[in-house]
C-alpha cells in the first residue's frame, strides 16, 4: 500500500514529460496491485536496508522505501540520474 510521496518525488513527478508521466501512472496502478509484478522489475538498492526500485519502463525508475505503514515514494526520473540518489 502507497503510503507517502516525498516532496522530492512530487517535483521530479511534475517535471516528467506527459508519455513518462502516464508511464508512471500505469507502473504505480501495476505496483499497487501486485508489487512483485515481474514488469516492474521490483529490487532492493545495493547497500540499503529499506530503499528499493521499481522500472516504470526501460529508462524511467521509481525508488520507494518500506516502512511499517506501507510504502513511501522516494524519487523518480531517468535510470542513472534516480539510482544515484534514490
Amino acid at each position: 500500500m502507497i503510503v507517502g510521496r516525498t516532496e522530492r518525488f512530487k517535483r521530479a513527478a511534475k517535471k516528467l514529460s506527459r508519455e513518462d508521466r502516464a508511464r508512471l501512472d500505469r507502473a504505480l496502478e501495476r505496483f499497487a496491485q501486485n508489487p512483485s509484478h515481474p514488469s516492474l522489475g521490483v529490487k532492493r538498492i545495493q547497500a540499503t536496508d529499506r530503499i528499493w526500485e521499481g522500472r516504470a519502463s526501460d529508462s524511467l525508475r521509481f525508488t520507494f522505501e518500506r516502512i511499517e505503514a506501507g510504502i513511501v515514494l522516494r524519487n523518480v526520473g531517468a535510470h542513472d540520474e534516480t539510482l544515484k540518489n534514490p
